[in-house]
């Protein structure tokens, strides 16, 4: 069976993050994938390490595990872009493409002919997608950006971390990436609305991604909180500054998260707690009446919380519909049955190590479903067989560009 994208052919040309995490998701969904690569070192990511892939004699290889996570399914290709050879090469590419994507810095691509005003006259169908910190306008658009500036420019750190009165106050990255990942997301709904546009259009057209713009966007209510009020949101550690109790409790063994969403589920809560004269107190009643008494409320809850494990607190709370969980280390979820049955760990042949884990895409397609074909590609895993196969050149003349150092 195809996958639902198996009839587009993407070029790309991004590198680190947020642009492979696009490209991924299209070959994960079918779509013939062609990662451009530098010679020699190729992405960035390749030596962020450790830890690296394991060889079957549990020896490190080239491959870093922050690469391996972002670049399945594709195809490597290694060309030195600032040579004429590698630019026609790539145009050729392009002729029969459907998707270009690039993360360089603002002008690069012109530089080197390969803006989408210079590929839209060799195939004007081409969705091209250009990914980078600030956008292609603005003040700030030929500054290089990087997630973690953007975390903290885009507003994300102010209301990430615990509350500045309290021990280990300040701000706080996400753990991952987020930028990053939401605009890898961002990235491919674009994508594919341009490319469902252009079925009826005949045009292909350009997209203009920032990092900036998407950790911006998806503030989201805390935007609106923002907007609305006029008061600027503040850090409220693993608590909700909308809702309560909505934040982690220490129960007897660790910590136990609720997320009691509405009236009735406090209810049902203070039942299993013991104490349902607090749900019926005018002060805790409502939501809107809990978050502005929360420093009262908490810490009734809390003192009972603390008496049994998390375990049998998720025991007794979730049957009764009141939303809870642990606090897992990355190790105990992908030991949860739940992830186990979904199936989102995947192990891929590798040609370095025999097999390389990998993480599942969480979508669940019924009539496409997604397939696990090809591992992360070694650095120019493919370059020849793409050259032969895809630009139509003979062994003698991708020797001649090996030996100029083109590729």
């Amino acid at each position: 069976m195809k996958g639902a994208l198996s009839h587009l052919r993407v070029v790309d040309l991004s590198r680190v993050l947020a642009g492979p995490w696009a490209s991924q998701i299209l070959a994960d969904m079918g779509a013939d994938v062609i990662k451009i690569e530098r010679p020699g070192s190729g992405d960035d990511t390749r030596g962020w390490g450790p830890p690296f892939l394991k060889d079957e004699a549990g020896n490190d290889t080239t491959e870093a595990a922050y690469y391996l996570g972002a670049n399945r399914g594709k195809k490597s290709l290694t060309l030195n872009i600032a040579a004429p050879e590698a630019q026609e090469i790539i145009r050729h590419l392009v002729k029969d493409a459907d998707v270009f994507i690039e993360n360089y810095k603002v002008g690069d691509m012109a530089r080197y002919g390969l803006s989408y005003q210079d590929l839209k006259q060799i195939n004007p169908r081409i969705v091209y997608c250009s990914i980078t910190g600030f956008g292609q306008t603005g003040p700030m658009a030929e500054i290089a950006g990087y997630d973690f500036i953007v975390q903290g420019l885009g507003g994300l750190m102010s209301i990430t971390g615990e509350r500045d009165d309290l021990p280990g106050g300040g701000p706080q990255k996400v753990g991952v990436a987020v930028a990053d990942i939401m605009t890898g997301l961002y990235s491919t709904i674009a994508i594919l609305a341009a490319i469902e546009h252009r079925h009826s259009s005949g045009e292909g057209q350009y997209i203009d991604m920032a990092l900036l713009d998407v950790q911006v966007a998806t503030i989201a209510n805390m935007n609106m909180n923002y907007l609305c009020s006029g008061k600027v949101p503040g850090r409220q550690g693993n608590a909700h500054a909308n809702i309560v109790p909505y934040q982690v409790f220490n129960a007897a063994d660790g910590e136990l998260i609720l997320a009691v969403g509405n009236d009735t589920q406090f209810a049902k809560l203070c039942a299993v707690l013991g104490c349902p004269e607090i749900a019926g107190d005018e002060r805790y009643a409502k939501n809107a009446n809990r978050v502005r008494h929360r420093d009262a409320l908490l810490p009734l809850l809390q003192q009972r919380l603390v008496t049994r494990s998390v375990a049998q607190w998720v025991e007794v709370l979730q049957p009764e519909g009141v939303p809870c969980g642990p606090v897992n280390s990355i190790a105990q979820t992908f030991a949860n049955p739940q992830v186990i049955h979904r199936q989102m760990r995947v192990d891929l042949p590798h040609p370095l190590a025999g097999s390389v884990p990998s993480v599942a895409n969480p979508i669940k397609f019924s009539g496409t479903p997604i397939q696990y074909g090809d591992a992360p590609p070694t650095l120019g895993q493919h370059s020849d067989q793409v050259l032969k196969e895809y630009v139509g050149l003979s062994d003698a003349e991708i020797e001649a560009l090996k030996k100029k150092r083109v590729m």
